[in-house]
């Protein structure tokens, strides 16, 4: 299984103008830098120390890594020096912008990945970090908006199906762009969304809780969007779970069924594309999920969840 994974630069790779801004931002230059894995992005991740011990965690990018990352980057920063206080996000102590490279500056989280098969005391701390997340806001773009798009993946299939197609895709493409349209839809809501949850933007703090990371997909719309995405991540790397864990939002499951479409038809549709650059895991990851969602959309359609 592809895993979540960049051609990651590092610290020493930032040019002497990106560590003055750094070292500007967090009172001193830094002595040590520790790059993290995961994420699909090809910057730097780095966990960096002071001469006085202090720490930090700082990400940059330029568009010779990749253009789509830099706006990312922007859009990250924006965010996340707009989130509540109590939403469970590192807090953003500064940001760097020179017009080529963007740098992000956050106070260190001690923690680590959960550990995949998921466990299920993670699990549990996880689901409750995500219902304090979904605190009302406002100022983001709407699920509903920022998924549409993807959320026709089935429709641009049916004007060109591929011969890799899944058999039972195939057959029921009607019905598929019917209940995408409708997931899109489903997702409208006034809760604070982090769209991307997935085990790497998950951070386990040595009291067990959950610190949520990579906010640059944030969104404003239905609360129970991010734990289906636990659930997904869940099926794909191995754990124990039921839809149910979604009943605390009361949900309407014909909507849940629609979403789970919906994400079905962005997977299934950008896995085609080619990888980006700096991402050479990306569509193999995103074939992983459409395998896993497919199967999950038969067993509710055949629940009668629709």
């Amino acid at each position: 299984m592809a895993q979540a994974s960049g051609v990651r630069i590092g610290w020493d790779d930032l040019p002497e103008s990106v560590h003055a801004a750094v070292a500007a931002i967090l009172g001193g230059p830094v002595v040590e830098a520790v790059s993290q894995v995961g994420g699909f992005s090809p910057g730097t991740a780095d966990r960096v120390r002071l001469a006085d011990g202090s720490r930090a965690f700082v990400k940059a990018v330029s568009a010779a890594q990749n253009e789509h990352s830099v706006e990312l980057h922007r859009t990250e920063a924006r965010v996340t020096a707009a989130l509540p206080a109590d939403v469970p996000a590192p807090r953003l102590l500064g940001f760097h912008d020179d017009g080529t490279w963007v740098a992000l500056v956050f106070a260190d989280v001690e923690g680590r990945q959960p550990h995949v098969p998921w466990q299920d005391d993670e699990v549990t701390a996880v689901l409750d970090a995500l219902q304090r997340l979904a605190v009302p806001v406002s100022g983001l773009p709407t699920l509903p908006s920022l998924l549409a798009g993807n959320f026709a993946g089935w429709r641009r299939l049916a004007a060109d199906p591929p011969v890799s197609l899944d058999p039972w895709a195939a057959s029921n493409l009607d019905l598929l762009v019917e209940l995408a349209d409708r997931g899109a839809e489903a997702l409208a809501g006034d809760r604070l969304v982090h769209v991307d949850i997935r085990a790497d933007n998950l951070l386990i703090r040595p009291d067990g809780s959950v610190m949520v990371v990579d906010w640059p997909a944030a969104a404003v719309g239905a609360p129970w969007f991010d734990t289906l995405s636990l659930l997904l991540n869940i099926r794909l790397y191995g754990g124990e779970i039921s839809d149910s864990v979604l009943d605390v939002f009361e949900p309407d499951p014909a909507d849940v069924t629609a979403v789970v479409a919906g994400l079905a038809a962005f997977f299934t549709d950008r896995a085609r594309e080619p990888d980006p650059p700096g991402l050479p895991t990306l569509r193999r990851f995103q074939q992983d999920q459409a395998d896993v969602m497919l199967p999950w959309l038969r067993a509710r359609l055949d629940a009668g969840l629709s």
